[in-house]
């Protein structure tokens, strides 16, 4: 970090800030601090996100979980989302955790564990991506179910070929130039809101007075319909909250699209975070108040979308392919700001030449002025992941799980570094002063639990349709980023130096180059 930074002189002070950390200012800085929250905020989607996993919250323990569930976790998560935004304070560059891991971590395993966090962290963005359009694809096949009075009930093919088709959507807008994605998150901020106040003002008015539960009901009865023990269960209730609310770098991988960079990708952080955790648990309350008492039926619905069912018991099938609708495009921004944010890490990653294919995808396109190559290589990416879903529904599942524990694994290692690596910290503008440490090994503890419970199938002595397939993902992606390390001769170990400066040090480029360097690289 250069001695001094112009907070007040945003423009002037991110370049020189990002020269400092050794890059060369190559993206345009179009996103001001609240399109930045949206950004953050239309991957929170509170709404869209809470209907795609209540399908797995919801046989964890009924209403009662779905509350006390959401709101066990989100301690946690500030947790996480403070440490986060600690280190994005302190050097806010795309390659995010993989740099800071870096920079932290001690100089004998620097390199390996460099390596290791940024192939988790790219292929949890891709699964991210393949997960948030999963559940759109699910969506759109459950209002054209709905539509049809229950006379269409698509295969897994037909879902599959919708998946594809919002890929190649999401992957579209997703080549934008910078300026066009920072604008639409005002209509995101808007839509998502609009969904919150439906789902806390109309939800109630409009549910019949038979589907109204009890206050003793929606916040004390639990109902586990899984064979796990009734602990275990509501554990497993967390995946709701840990899915939704998560992306926590998700504006790290565009500070260097972020005027600011160092004050407003730590307060996007915190700010989705704890909205997004409020609103959340406002919403769960009120589902659990107007979804009447039958959570058995609501499961089995041939729609196979729990908020569907609710929402068509109380709204109507008008009203709620009306509200669908909106959370459907709610949905779909979540997977265009998602693929935007697995982009750029992998235009990072490449930038520094860890992935193959790097000197390929390393290039800003002339006309939108956006690394398009690393947006079609996520999206073909994600498509391929996709094909796990012809394995069974418990393998679309790891769609949801892996995103999470890919993201964890990746976060858990730049945070302990941090805290354990010996290596110098300088602060940022947000920093947590003496509660930095305590607040790091509380984030890291919770995501080693979580990772660990998210490995587990959904039931026990588990077959072939029942597995939870994350482990074997999570683990392939481990192992043959490991093995592409360590491999002889050819392997990173033998040319991979960490992140690697592109500011020319040469006295005929521009004055940025006089930036006092104090970095790693």
């Amino acid at each position: 970090m250069s001695k001094s930074v112009n907070l007040e002189l945003p423009a002037a002070g991110d370049t020189a800030l990002l020269a400092s950390l050794g890059y060369k200012q190559e993206l345009k800085r179009e996103f001001t601090a609240i399109e930045l929250f949206g950004f953050g905020f239309s991957v929170a989607a509170v709404v869209p996100s809470v209907a795609s996993v209540l399908v797995y919250s919801l046989p964890n323990g009924g209403p009662s979980a779905m509350i006390w569930g959401w709101a066990t976790s989100t301690v946690f998560l500030m947790f996480i989302a403070m440490a986060m935004a600690e280190l994005g304070s302190s050097a806010p560059t795309s390659g995010g955790l993989y740099y800071w891991t870096f920079k932290f971590a001690s100089p004998r395993s620097r390199n390996f564990l460099c390596w290791m966090v940024g192939y988790t962290n790219t292929i949890s963005y891709i699964t991210g991506v393949a997960g948030t359009d999963w559940s759109c694809a699910v969506l759109i096949m459950a209002a054209a179910s709905i539509g049809s009075d229950g006379a269409f009930i698509p295969t897994v093919y037909q879902t599959f070929g919708v998946y594809c088709a919002v890929i190649v959507s999401h992957a579209l807008v997703a080549s934008s130039a910078t300026k066009v994605i920072a604008r639409l998150q005002h209509v995101v901020i808007a839509i998502n809101l609009g969904l919150v106040l439906v789902m806390l003002i109309g939800l109630p008015a409009s549910t019949p007075v038979e589907l109204k539960n009890s206050g003793k009901y929606a916040f004390g009865s639990f109902a586990n319909l899984t064979s796990w023990p009734n602990g275990y269960a509501f554990i497993l209730s967390f995946l709701s909250p840990l899915w939704s609310i998560g992306g926590f770098d998700v504006g790290v991988h565009i500070s260097e699209e972020a005027r600011n960079a160092s004050v407003a990708v730590p307060w996007a952080i915190i700010s989705v975070t704890a909205i997004g955790c409020i609103l959340g648990f406002a919403v769960q309350i009120s589902v659990a108040f107007c979804m009447g008492q039958d959570t058995l039926s609501i499961l089995s619905d041939p729609v196979q979308q729990p908020m569907a069912t609710i929402l068509l018991n109380s709204f109507g099938k008008r009203g709620m392919l009306a509200i669908w609708s909106f959370i459907f495009i709610a949905l779909y921004m979540a997977g265009v700001s998602l693929l935007t944010s697995s982009s750029r890490q992998t235009f990072a990653f490449s930038r520094d030449g860890a992935l193959p294919f790097s000197r390929f995808l390393y290039k800003i396109n002339s006309v939108t002025g956006t690394p398009v190559r690393c947006v079609w290589f996520s999206a073909t990416c994600a498509a391929l992941l996709g094909l796990i879903t012809f394995a069974g529904p418990a393998a679309a599942g790891a769609l949801f799980t892996l995103g999470v524990v890919g993201q964890y694994v990746a976060n858990s290692i730049p945070i302990t570094a941090r805290v354990l690596g010996g290596q110098p910290f300088k602060k940022g503008p947000f920093h947590l002063g003496v509660f930095s440490k305590p607040v790091a090994i509380i984030a890291v503890l919770w995501m080693w639990f979580m990772t660990i419970v998210l490995m587990f199938p959904s039931a026990p002595n588990p077959s072939a349709e029942t597995m939870n397939y994350t482990v074997v993902v999570m683990g392939g992606v481990l192992f043959l980023a490991a093995v592409y390390y360590l491999f002889p001769h050819y392997g990173g170990r033998h040319w991979f130096q960490g992140p690697v400066s592109n500011v020319q040090m040469d006295q005929d480029e521009s004055d940025l180059t006089s930036v006092e360097k104090d970095s790693p690289i």
